[in-house]
């Protein structure tokens, strides 16, 4: 099944379907605000990104079937099969790549889910770092932008590649949509650091309000040595 000029969802919803029973098994998974995702249309879930397992979390739980733009180091090897037939999108993470946001464009505007990480990386997770292309797509489409926090996929002091143990408690925090005007042309880099800076401060301001509700703390930094390779 593929929406009109978008990405193929029928693997998609079959893998969510087949995995979200494990996950909800395995760990203690809480997740708050699914409201705010819109149960139809276009929509871009910004996401912070502390550890490994916060990709595959969002994959099987979240409220709607998500194009999420995957490093194209996981389009190689053993996953590349399974990351095509589930419709993710390879991005790069060393250049600026117009393929993968033309591709997020045309999900959108086919009324799809886009998930996004703009901080590009696993780190803190508390959006210090915060790449544009979200401003991009929010500008382009026009898609609500809704901001995500996960606490609990890593600790504190543990590599990017840690795995949560078995019970542990993984929370998902989904916050309030900021909504820009639609520019499709002209835009300038004025405009595009302007959309930038509103939604960098929405998507802060939703961790720091998510991780006080909650009363638990990001994991901070990676450890020296420690990558998202």
């Amino acid at each position: 099944m593929t929406s009109a000029g978008g990405l193929p969802e029928g693997g998609l919803r079959l893998m969510r379907r087949l995995v979200r029973p494990y996950f909800t098994r395995r760990w203690d998974v809480r997740i708050r605000g699914a409201g705010h995702v819109p149960t139809s249309g276009p929509v871009i879930l910004a996401s912070n990104h502390i550890g490994w397992l916060d990709g595959p979390l969002l994959f099987a739980t979240s409220p709607r079937p998500t194009h999420a733009l995957v490093k194209e180091e996981e389009f190689q090897g053993r996953t590349k099969h399974l990351m095509k037939f589930v419709g993710q999108i390879k991005v790069s993470r060393t250049r600026n790549d117009t393929g993968a946001l033309r591709r997020a464009t045309e999900s959108l505007a086919a009324g799809q889910a886009v998930l996004i990480y703009p901080e590009a990386t696993r780190g803190a997770g508390d959006f210090t770092q915060f790449k544009g292309g979200v401003a991009y797509l929010a500008l382009v489409s026009g898609a609500p932008v809704v901001p995500v926090a996960i606490i609990g996929t890593r600790q504190s002091g543990e590599p990017a590649d840690a795995r949560p143990e078995k019970g542990a408690r993984l929370d998902v925090v989904y916050g309030k949509p900021i909504q820009l005007p639609m520019r499709v042309w002209p835009r300038d880099r004025g405009m595009m650091a302007d959309a930038g800076d509103q939604i960098h401060d929405h998507l802060r301001a939703h961790v720091s309000r998510s991780t006080a509700a909650l009363r638990r703390e990001l994991p901070g930094p990676l450890p020296t040595g420690s990558s998202d390779g």
